[in-house]
């Protein structure tokens, strides 16, 4: 039986329903993000750190380090645009770029970071510009929001059913607050079955009159 909708609202004789997605895929291990994230911390895993052997792993299994010092030695080699992560732990965990300014329930747990190669490659450009940099911190700073929304449970989806409960549509795996993409796509594909449900009555009711 499906869980409780979050969100319920009609639409003629449609109903769109909105439910926390309870399948999400986790955007930093199968996703193609500009960003790598390389965490430490003692109780999540949060970045697939290897506890085998107690090395510091990138998002995309890239590169690997023996600790935060090796991190830094290797962006001496490797120049990058680099973000904190700090998280908050209370009832829950939440992560951002900028500090929460708890000293007791929060702290830095890693970086988000670009090498500059890769932002040349991928923009197709000899140097990185100021507004190129804060381009990309800005892509960062959505990446590390959209990993936030996997760990907080901030994912949906919605189904669309007409009168009878049927379901006419559905979709999922929408990250971050569900009044901004999932809604709107839910009220669109709603809009889209009404309009087709009519089309299809006036096509039949055309039928019947050339056959009386």
């Amino acid at each position: 039986m499906k869980e409780q909708s979050v969100y319920e609202e009609k639409f003629k004789n449609l109903t769109i329903k909105i439910y926390q997605d309870d399948d999400q895929i986790n955007p930093i291990q199968e996703w193609d993000m500009l960003g790598s994230f390389v965490c430490w911390h003692r109780h999540y895993d949060l970045c697939s750190k290897d506890v085998s052997t107690n090395r510091y792993n990138t998002s995309k299994e890239q590169e690997y380090f023996e600790s935060l010092d090796d991190f830094k030695n290797w962006l001496k080699e490797n120049p990058a645009i680099v973000l904190p992560i700090f998280l908050y732990e209370h009832s829950g965990i939440t992560i951002r770029t900028t500090t929460f300014n708890d000293r007791w329930d929060s702290g830095q747990v890693g970086y988000i970071f670009a090498t500059k190669d890769k932002v040349r490659k991928e923009y197709s450009k000899k140097r990185i510009s100021k507004s190129l940099k804060k381009k990309v911190e800005e892509i960062l700073q959505a990446e590390v929001k959209t990993f936030d929304d996997f760990l907080t449970g901030n994912v949906y989806g919605y189904i669309v059913e007409d009168e009878e409960g049927n379901n006419v549509d559905d979709c999922w795996g929408f990250y971050g607050d569900y009044e901004e993409e999932c809604l709107t796509e839910a009220r669109e594909e709603a809009k889209y079955y009404y309009k087709k449900q009519q089309t299809e009555t006036i096509d039949r009711l055309g039928c019947l009159l050339q056959l009386a």
